[in-house]
Order: structure tokens, then C-alpha cells, then sequence
């Protein structure tokens, strides 16, 4: 699964539900390759959330099939590798990645309404230990995000960079603030809308967002 042609490639992980994937997961995505200079960045679709219920969440194939369609770029990857890893948590998923691929330079990826719920997720700490941490801004969250308990924990392994390649060659702890480029679409409003809706996110059957 790694690229060819570079000695230590650099990928993004962007892990979550995907329930279901959206155009805001491949912008994210994009904006991830171009910032950061990635070769790829992998969608790591979780079996089954530990912090989500199982009511309501779409089965794997199902999200796995609709991931690979909104992804459609070659430089994103679509995985259910925690099947394979028999790893639950994030942190414990990161660290068996790690050993399997110690050539690779790893970055997660993650929105800032993730960055306010981190706290929630199993030895989240050591997740800010294990790699460079990429956060970017979502429409609403972003004063809550940077004051949130995690941000504050981590304040000073906060990198303000010319160059926000740079972050995947920082020893961690090590994140970034991503601004601008917002995305509006939500899996819970798609959800909320009566169905998965539109890979573009925009609400089905003409409702708006509001």
C-alpha cells in the first residue's frame, strides 16, 4: 500500500466512520496532499466506532463502497486495515501502522470538533506522542477548538509554521492549526437529511443545511 519512488514516504491518516464519506473528507484530503506534502493520505474506516453507537451506523461494506466512490483520486486510499491489525482504538491502531511501516513518515489528520472531543478517546495523550498531528478548521468550531482542553494540554507543541510541510518531519509531540479552506459538508446532517444523500454534501431533496 505505500507509494513507490520515495525512500520515506509520507502519509496521511484520516481515520473515522465514514458513515458516510462526503466531498468535506476528500477536501480535507486534498488540501492535506497539497499543504503538506503528501503522497497519499489513507481513509482508515473504523469496523465500528467505540465511541459511536451501532444503531444508525451503515454496515462496513456499505461505507467502504461509498468511501471508494467519493474518494476517486489515486492519492487517496481507502482502508478497512483495522480488520486486518485487530486493533480497536486509535492510538493502538497508529502504533501497529508505525511498526509495520517504520520507512513511511505518518501524520494524522483530523478535523477541530474532533480536536474538542479527543479527550473521549482512548489514551489520547499517547496519540499526540506517536506522530504529528494535523488539525483543520470546521465551519463553527474553530474558537472552541484552540481553547479546548486538549489544545490547552498541548499548547506548547503547538507549530506555527511558514511551511506547513514541515510538520511531518517534527519529532512529536508536534501539531498545526490548518485554517481556511472550509468545507460545509457533515455526515450528520447527511444522515439527519433521510439518507446518505449526495457525496457533495449538500442536503437531500433540496433541504438546506440550516
Amino acid at each position: 500500500m505505500l507509494p513507490p519512488g520515495r525512500r520515506r514516504p509520507r502519509i496521511g491518516l484520516l481515520g473515522g466512520s465514514f458513515n458516510p464519506a462526503h466531498d468535506g473528507h476528500r477536501h480535507v484530503s486534498r488540501r492535506a496532499q497539497a499543504l503538506l506534502g503528501l503522497d497519499v493520505v489513507w481513509w482508515l474506516v473504523s469496523p465500528q466506532n467505540p465511541l459511536k453507537p451501532t444503531a444508525g451506523m451503515a454496515p462496513l461494506a456499505a461505507r467502504l463502497s461509498r468511501a471508494r466512490a467519493v474518494a476517486g483520486h489515486g492519492a487517496i486510499r481507502v482502508t478497512a486495515i483495522e480488520r486486518i491489525l485487530g486493533t480497536r482504538y486509535t492510538v493502538d491502531t497508529v502504533a501497529a501502522l508505525k511498526r509495520r511501516l517504520p520507512q513511511a513518515r505518518l501524520v494524522w489528520l483530523m478535523g477541530a470538533d474532533n480536536l474538542i472531543q479527543m479527550p473521549r478517546w482512548h489514551r489520547w495523550p499517547a496519540l499526540f506522542h506517536a506522530l504529528p498531528i494535523a488539525i483543520f478548521d470546521r465551519p463553527t468550531y474553530s474558537h472552541s477548538a484552540l481553547l479546548c482542553p486538549a489544545a490547552r494540554r498541548f499548547a506548547r507543541y503547538r507549530r506555527r509554521l511558514r511551511d506547513p510541510a514541515r510538520l511531518v518531519d517534527c519529532p512529536p509531540p508536534a501539531w498545526a492549526w490548518i485554517g481556511g479552506g472550509l468545507h460545509p459538508a457533515s455526515a450528520t446532517r447527511i444522515r439527519d437529511s433521510g439518507g446518505w444523500g449526495r457525496p457533495d454534501g449538500r442536503m437531500a431533496e433540496g433541504r438546506s443545511e440550516t
